[in-house]
């Protein structure tokens, strides 16, 4: 089901303040002139690849300050002449989406050249939008509307982020490589552990893999995605009602996740983490649930995840939860009698189903 009627708000006449993948492609598709996209990354990740039709702004730290106190002319910026007197004469008028390599939040960073970029132009009477889940988002589901020198590169920026220089993982038969070769580019749920995948809200909805993957158990880790076959006997659903954003406590809701996630594996069924884009919060239980179950550090289970999605980026105030669960899992295994962490945690959260009904 298409994501603009599903998950987010009815953009049916105006783009709001974000704009699905799919919204998109559509209006690329129709050769709109009313649409103006500007891409916020540096220069290499433009040339590498970026959306058809899009405008490279790429700002120095100078022109940052400037842009923070709200004097900057965009126009200025642009370094391409065609692409200037385009911007010129269609910002007025035309629908403008900006994006970054994946942010979903908007207000996540406040300090972001697109966060910025936004409120500028906003300022300015422009009509502006973000796209959701960013580039690496729309190249994933989209290639062929993408322009690319380059298939073969890594995606750059923020989301290429590595917490460690040389990743190790403990010796587990149950830690088991991707379930695809070329997951940066794989549409449907990546395989983390033989019965844990991770995915975004477009999966969640599509019966077909679910029931490709063995998967009846599905983790939302959002606040407004519909949990789409709740009705049906075979499904079981938690709701993690978290947005994206720097104020949210996801780690509260670890223990439930993890006892949810155990549910599955306990009955040999296929467990899906997704958010929305499933490259922050979705990605942060996964993390977490390799750290309890995986007897793995936080840069070990980062990396693993990272190697079966290479677009993940948790935010920081996530990344910081993962951190202060590492501390309390470090601290659990000093204080344990001896026995393996997996098997001491998986006694302490036992799964029960009057904690992981459906909802």
């Amino acid at each position: 089901m298409p994501c603009k009627d599903v998950f987010i708000r009815d953009m049916t006449t105006e783009f709001g303040d974000f704009c699905c993948p799919d919204r998109l492609r559509d209006e690329i598709s129709k050769n709109s002139k009313n649409l103006l996209l500007i891409d916020c990354r540096s220069q290499p990740e433009y040339t590498r690849s970026h959306v058809r039709g899009a405008i490279n702004i790429t700002l120095p730290s100078l022109m940052m300050k400037r842009l923070k106190r709200g004097n900057l002319n965009i126009c200025s910026v642009i370094q391409n002449n065609e692409a200037k007197e385009r911007f010129s004469k269609h910002s007025k008028t035309a629908t403008i989406v900006l994006y970054d390599e994946c942010s979903t939040e908007l207000n996540a960073n406040p300090a972001s050249v697109i966060n910025l970029l936004v409120k500028k132009l906003r300022q300015d009477d422009c009509r502006a939008s973000f796209l959701l889940g960013g580039f690496s988002t729309f190249e994933e589901r989209f290639p062929e509307y993408c322009q690319s020198l380059d298939q073969e590169s890594n995606i750059m920026g923020l989301c290429n982020l590595r917490i460690s220089d040389e990743p190790k993982f403990p010796d587990s038969e149950t830690v088991s490589t991707c379930s695809t070769s070329s997951p940066m580019h794989c549409p449907f749920p990546v395989q983390v552990l033989p019965f844990l995948y991770l995915g975004c809200a477009k999966n969640s909805a599509d019966l077909t893999q679910l029931r490709k993957y063995g998967i009846t158990h599905i983790l939302n880790v959002t606040t407004n995605v519909p949990n789409m076959f709740e009705k049906e006997k075979n499904f079981r659903y938690l709701q993690i009602p978290i947005s994206d954003h720097w104020s949210q406590n996801l780690s509260s809701f670890f223990p439930q996740a993890i006892q949810f996630i155990d549910e599955a594996r306990t009955r040999q069924k296929g467990v899906l983490v997704h958010c929305l884009a499933g490259i922050s919060r979705s990605v942060t239980i996964t993390v977490a649930y390799l750290m309890s179950r995986q007897n793995m550090s936080l840069n070990q289970a980062y990396d693993h995840v990272k190697l079966c999605k290479p677009n993940i980026s948790p935010n920081f105030t996530f990344m910081g939860q993962l951190l202060d669960f590492e501390k309390n899992l470090s601290g659990e295994k000093c204080s344990d009698s001896g026995d393996e962490i997996v098997t001491s945690d998986s006694e302490k959260l036992s799964p029960t189903s009057s904690s992981c009904s459906p909802i």
